[in-house]
């Protein structure tokens, strides 16, 4: 609810402030003491653009705030989450517009777009001026109207997870179809780049092997000659080495108890001997095991033109690389032939999911359609006791496609003449129809709509007396669950406040200046009589006043 606005420098407004009462305020005044200026005011935070023209003294500022009151309002806590803006208990909206035309917005002191404050401003307020376009002629608040009395809402609430759903799974399933497109496009060319890596049959690091073993086998000669004379000197020439080391600590051996160092000696040399006779020994396999063989020189070679090819085709470097390029492949190969089966299973969820949905849209249609003349009976009730005697509401619920909230289009139709041409509310009611119509759907679905305060600029034009009493008793049932701000001219409606305020003219410093104050109940009685009989009331009036302010 608006808890508090305070204005400054706007218009003939010098500095005002004003506690809202959470039930029925209602704001009179004498005509052009203020009260539009206030609503212009109020606009201001509610994301409306700046005009400097409305500045009182062109040396300050202008200066417009309100404080409210969220009362856990869900939508609103989420809107300030998704914008990144402080929460707290109170949220203050505000606007500063300078001499030189720049104007700023705030919430909760941190700096907003209009975009965002006429957003945030939509779920704090509801303001209903002449000739404004109202959200009655909008369908979603038509739906929401119908919903809310025909206790959709948990219904609703479930379709939307179930429709959520079932898009998700419909973008799959034309992702599968593209998928497969695509795969039946490039299936013959993976086949063939499979199929010439399969043939090859590679394994892990098995081109860099084969290059190694390639060399060794070129060289096989040299490698034999090296190692047969290596075996040579160390166990088959005249004077082997293996052999001399033996004799050499054989002749040592004779001093070994003579000397320490002589001991260490014979244990170097012996060890020396075992080590290069395991030496020759080795030397001798490994030239036993190398051996020219020019069928497996060409096999290697065949095998690695053919790898080093597709290392090329393919822009790698190891064989590795390519393994991985043919698991890649085979897994392609692979989804080509489980994508039908994908299909399939996708199309049978899909098909299951539009069930599911198409049942919950009937049972919420069947709700709306139940509902339909109940609301046209009641709101035709409220409108002739509002003054609308010969206005007639009518709701159209037509099937359509699924939606996401069901598979019906909604439209209020209005007749305001008993002509039996009805037509969509947007295009034929006028701007003080579409307020008291608003106000009798409103009191109907108060409780099962979280509802903002409410704003009315002169609901009451061209009516009076009865109409205008029963205006005011619906004003007064509807504050009992949500604030309710109303301009009026009329006392019948007056009387019904919860908080009366009056708007007047003063004179300060020579200047005409407007200004607003909270009536007590004797002032009240006053102020209702001077509307119901002028300037100096009479007794009747005044006793008149005190029984609307009674009753």
């Amino acid at each position: 609810m608006l808890k508090k606005l305070h204005i400054e420098n706007y218009a003939i407004i010098d500095e005002i402030e004003i506690d809202f009462s959470n039930r029925l305020n209602i704001i009179t005044g004498e005509t052009g003491a203020g009260k539009s200026i206030l609503m212009g005011a109020l606009s201001l935070i509610l994301g409306e653009r700046a005009d400097t023209s409305a500045l009182l003294n062109q040396d300050k500022k202008c200066f417009i705030e309100g404080i409210f009151t969220i009362d856990d309002k869900k939508d609103v806590e989420i809107f300030l989450k998704e914008n990144d803006l402080e929460e707290a208990d109170e949220l203050v909206l505000r606007r500063e517009i300078s001499a030189n035309g720049k104007s700023r917005a705030f919430i909760n002191d941190s700096p907003a777009t209009l975009q965002q404050l006429k957003q945030l401003a939509s779920l704090l307020v509801d303001l209903h001026q002449q000739f404004d376009s109202l959200a009655l002629g909008e369908s979603d608040f038509q739906r929401e109207v119908i919903d809310a009395l025909a206790n959709n809402l948990l219904t609703i609430e479930s379709y939307q997870n179930l429709y959520r759903q079932w898009l998700q799974a419909k973008k799959e399933l034309e992702e599968l179809h593209l998928q497969k497109n695509n795969f039946t496009k490039e299936a013959d060319y993976h086949q063939f780049l499979f199929d010439e890596l399969n043939e090859l049959g590679l394994r892990e690091n098995e081109l860099e092997e084969l290059d190694n073993e390639l060399k060794l086998l070129n060289n096989s000669e040299g490698i034999k000659t090296a190692l047969s004379k290596v075996y040579f000197e160390l166990k088959e020439s005249e004077l082997p080495i293996v052999q001399l080391l033996k004799q050499l600590s054989n002749q040592l051996q004779t001093y070994a108890l003579l000397n320490e160092n002589i001991s260490n000696i014979i244990q170097r040399l012996q060890s020396s001997q075992i080590e290069l006779q395991d030496i020759a020994e080795e030397a001798d396999k490994i030239n036993d095991s190398v051996n020219y063989d020019e069928k497996r020189i060409e096999i290697i070679n065949e095998k690695l033109s053919n790898g080093y090819k597709l290392l090329k085709k393919h822009g790698v470097k190891t064989t590795n690389e390519l393994l991985s390029i043919q698991n890649d492949l085979q897994k392609k190969l692979q989804a080509v032939l489980n994508i039908d089966e994908s299909i399939i299973t996708k199309e049978k969820e899909v098909f299951d999911l539009f069930k599911q949905l198409e049942e919950k849209a009937n049972i919420i249609s069947k709700a709306r359609n139940k509902e339909a003349n109940p609301l046209e009976e009641k709101v035709n009730r409220l409108l002739a006791q509002v003054g609308m005697p010969n206005a007639k509401l009518k709701v159209e619920i037509k099937d359509a496609g699924l939606n996401q909230f069901g598979k019906n289009t909604i439209e209020f139709l209005f007749d305001a003449n008993k002509s039996n041409r009805f037509e969509p509310i947007r295009k034929v009611a006028s701007g003080g129809e579409l307020s008291r119509l608003m106000l009798c759907i409103k009191s109907l679905v108060a409780e099962s709509i979280d509802l903002p305060t409410m704003i009315f600029d002169e609901i009451d034009t061209g009516i009076s007396g009865e109409a205008a009493k029963q205006v005011g008793i619906i004003m007064k049932q509807l504050s009992a669950k949500r604030q309710v701000i109303c301009i009026t001219h009329q006392p019948q409606i007056a009387g019904k406040a919860d908080a009366h305020f009056f708007v007047y003219k003063e004179i300060k410093a020579d200047a005409i200046k407007t200004n607003i104050r909270l009536l007590n109940n004797d002032e009240r009685i006053i102020t209702i009589a001077q509307m119901l009989s002028g300037e100096k009331p009479t007794a009747a009036a005044i006793a008149n006043a005190r029984e609307m302010m009674m009753n």
